[in-house]
């Protein structure tokens, strides 16, 4: 007695055509829930915060009135806006704090640069 072959009907042909994807091409919505960022980062939100950095570090540096006395203003206008960044970090955008924090660096990149003139120039160190 021979075992009849499997007709296309049967249930073994069905098993074989159902298998689980690789993943490689997704079947359908993913299994769980995906995470959508409630605050994205955007080019707008960082030339934002880059253009308040940037008028905020230039009214503290126009209340230095020599070369010494810009650089302190300048340094201290970068940590009162890397706080505010750290703040915008944690509860607010963060595009606007990266915005303020590379012009801050910026900012503060020029004020050493003119402290180093000054110091190459005069041979007499110009912050103390």
């Amino acid at each position: 007695m021979s075992r009849p072959e499997p007709g296309p009907d049967s249930g073994a042909a069905a098993q074989s055509v159902a298998r689980t994807p690789s993943g490689l091409f997704p079947a359908g919505p993913p299994s769980r829930p995906t995470y959508r960022e409630p605050h994205p980062i955007t080019g707008g939100g960082v030339a934002a915060g880059g253009g308040a950095a940037a008028i905020w570090l230039l009214l503290f540096g126009l209340l230095g009135t020599d070369v010494t006395s810009y650089a302190w203003w300048t340094v201290v206008a970068g940590l009162l806006a890397w706080l505010t960044a750290l703040v915008l970090v944690r509860y607010g955008d963060r595009g606007v704090a990266t915005g303020v924090a590379i012009v801050t660096a910026g900012g503060w990149s020029i004020a050493a640069a003119m402290v180093a003139a000054r110091w190459a120039a005069s041979g007499d160190w110009p912050l103390w």
